[in-house]
């Protein structure tokens, strides 16, 4: 039988229909970059302009304040590093530039992140205060982003939760997820003792332009507002990709990230060569443009945050490196030891090494959905959660006119310190009016002060919270239903749960932590998502039965 002109064309609609329907199945969650493109494109890569300082320096005898830069990798793990006889891939990649920080100053052992995401923890950089304080608890993300984690398959049997009865109350744009203007961040108060202040790289904190870091108190960025950028395009002949089917997070982030950046607000534009050299080599030349009067710089990595992206000619050297996605990541970390090396250089170069405080940290620890054994070891754990593995992480400071080379310090300290170490080094008056959680470090390593800088230090992400007092760690949870209880002190990776045993430190920790819990604020957004993160193992590895995990809010 003949079918009709008009029914050729209904079957017809019907397929494409139904192709259309499968392919917005599959490919929907390209949508958000598709639309970025279109509404902010990058244009052609073109030349920062840094303003300069006096083109003298100041007359002799004439007092210098002290410059301060403090350096951020991102998701950089506890073993990426080759300073305490580990590093990537077995040792393969010695971090020479990286350790000289700590070399020739001080190297903090216990040193721990403002929280075990991104964007919290670079609130509490900024504000010297636990991001809970203002409701900064989860990592902004696109709800496509938190949607599309929902769909993998469960993890050891544990499902993903999503709550899509909360989307109304989060903003469409991930750039109105942001620090409240109310908080005060270390360029303003820098400023106040006449600091030029820079920031470069990944903002993350918010990018309306009343939240960009052009508006809270740095005279210069040159940022990326969001939490992520490609290193190069995805097709650049430059690069080699790793790319991870089995997690979620990196299908988003190849289907979206662009390769821009803009200089105080400016239109997108694309850097001018591969991220992380781009991001050192600029820095550097800000340091030349304000050689000649006190400068503030913070500058904030996307090393080695997925997507999985190095230089070829860094892939090439590191040919011993069988496993590819490991070489690739070897790789970046290899590139982000030669980008700060740029910095310290810059330094050395124009007589400034001696009277600069240089900080060198990580904002997590590193992911486990990477798939990756060993970038924590020996510490269990991964970036979003609190064990050691997510929280603990490499910490370096050298100030030569005022700190020792090779200076241990062996008492905990966090990300919140940054900010009053960094006032106090200007000698600028911090905000009395409200709580600041932070210390001088330099008055701790240096032994001016003699007492632990903390009684004690706090984290929270929804349900899941910790207490750390001392060498005493105590972590909450309501999904799975667990306490934890470890004495850091001999047991320093986490492996004895001695709630059920100590029940009186149990008790006592769990006061302590419900009456910090009490002066935090209420999220100023709810978490959509829910993911079960297995603690002992990576993404892609085969969990055991019973296997410990724990559900992170983001």
């Amino acid at each position: 039988m003949k079918l009709s002109s008009g029914r050729i064309v209904l079957v017809v609609l019907a397929v494409l229909g139904a192709a259309g329907w499968l392919g917005w199945q599959r490919y929907w969650y390209y949508l958000p970059g598709l639309v970025a493109s279109f509404r902010d494109p990058i244009g052609p890569t073109q030349p920062v302009s840094w303003q300069a300082g006096p083109a003298t320096p100041p007359s002799a005898g004439a007092s210098r304040p002290p410059n301060v830069i403090v350096i951020l990798a991102d998701d950089l793990g506890w073993n990426d590093l080759s300073f305490n006889r580990g590093g990537v891939a077995n040792g393969a990649v010695p971090t020479p530039r990286i350790n000289s920080i700590g070399l020739d100053g001080a190297t903090f052992m216990q040193a721990y992140a403002g929280n075990a995401t991104c964007a919290p923890s670079r609130a509490a950089i900024m504000t010297g205060r636990y991001a809970t304080r203002f409701g900064f608890e989860f990592t902004p993300a696109p709800k496509a982003f938190s949607r599309l984690i929902s769909t993998f398959p469960a993890t050891n049997g544990h499902p993903m939760m999503y709550h899509s009865e909360l989307e109304d109350q989060i903003p469409d744009h991930i750039d109105l997820l942001t620090v409240p203007t109310s908080e005060i961040m270390i360029g303003e108060v820098m400023k106040q003792k006449a600091y030029h202040t820079i920031m470069l790289g990944k903002w993350h904190l918010g990018g309306t332009p009343a939240t960009r870091p052009e508006a809270r108190g740095f005279d210069e960025a040159l940022a990326f507002y969001s939490g992520a950028s490609m290193f190069l395009p995805k097709g650049s002949a430059e690069v080699v990709n790793s790319m991870q089917d089995f997690d979620p997070i990196d299908k988003f982030l190849w289907a979206n990230l662009g390769f821009g950046i803009r200089y105080n607000g400016s239109k997108q534009f694309a850097p001018g060569e591969y991220m992380t050299d781009y991001l050192g080599h600029e820095a550097a030349r800000a340091i030349v443009a304000n050689k000649n009067r006190p400068f503030f710089m913070y500058l904030a990595y996307n090393a080695v945050h997925t997507p999985l992206q190095a230089l070829k000619s860094d892939y090439e050297t590191l040919s011993d490196i069988k496993d590819h996605r490991l070489r690739v990541y070897a790789a970046m970390v290899r590139s982000l030891d030669r980008s700060i090396g740029y910095v310290l250089d810059a330094l050395k170069d124009n007589g400034l090494d001696d009277n600069t405080l240089v900080i060198f940290t990580s904002d997590n620890g590193g992911a486990h959905y990477i798939g990756l054994p060993d970038i924590n070891k020996p510490f269990r754990g991964w970036k979003a959660t609190f064990f050691e593995g997510g929280l603990h992480i490499p910490f370096f400071m050298k100030w030569p006119a005022r700190i020792p080379p090779k200076t241990i310090f062996d008492k905990p300290i966090a990300h919140v310190d940054i900010f009053a170490t960094a006032a106090a080094t200007a000698s600028a008056a911090v905000p009395t009016d409200r709580t600041l959680d932070g210390v001088d470090l330099v008055r701790h390593v240096t032994g001016v002060a003699t007492e632990a800088p903390h009684k004690s230090l706090y984290w929270r992400s929804g349900d899941y919270k910790v207490l750390l007092a001392g060498n005493w760690k105590l972590q909450v949870s309501e999904v799975p239903k667990k306490v934890w209880l470890f004495d850091l002190a001999v047991d320093p990776t986490e492996q004895t749960n001695l709630a059920e045993t100590n029940v009186a430190k149990r008790q006592e920790l769990m006061a302590d932590l419900t009456k910090l819990d009490a002066e935090q604020s209420k999220p100023a957004w709810p978490s959509l998502l829910q993911a079960p993160i297995m603690i002992d193992q990576p993404m892609s590895f085969p969990s055991q039965p019973n296997a410990e995990y724990i559900n992170w809010a983001n």
